[in-house]
């Protein structure tokens, strides 16, 4: 018999997003990921993105395999990569992207599908 099993952790809420950001040293070697990741949390906060059925979780991660053009941020569930991501540039990803769900054409390099947003990915349904 196991004994001292901790119970699993309760379900989480659901969310509408998940950011990363690359804070590792090889991409910005600057280490400006750091800033924008804290800054993300700032922007989310201001805009009401951290509570709801819309919010939208954080995450950090020292590589995304991409060591250039960096900071790099990735947006889920879109598989939107956005390179060269400036404290500005953030703040658009912040309001246009993840709050009006229009993505930032210009500052992308990367996606995971040609899935186009679609209206109901912000409206809970």
């Amino acid at each position: 018999m196991l004994r001292n099993m901790t119970p699993p952790p309760r379900p989480m809420e659901p969310y509408a997003h998940h950011v990363l950001v690359c804070t590792g040293g090889y991409c910005s070697p600057e280490r400006r990921g750091r800033s924008l990741y804290t800054l993300l949390a700032q922007l989310l906060q201001r805009e009401g993105l951290l509570f709801g059925p819309n919010r939208v979780k954080r995450g950090e991660t020292p590589c995304l395999g991409v060591c250039e053009g960096g900071p790099i941020v990735v947006v889920y569930p879109e598989g939107i990569w956005y390179a060269g991501v400036t404290p500005a540039l953030l703040e658009r990803i912040v309001v246009e992207h993840l709050k009006g769900g229009r993505v930032i054409e210009e500052a992308v390099f990367h996606r995971l599908t040609d899935r186009p947003l679609a209206e109901t990915d912000f409206d809970g349904g």
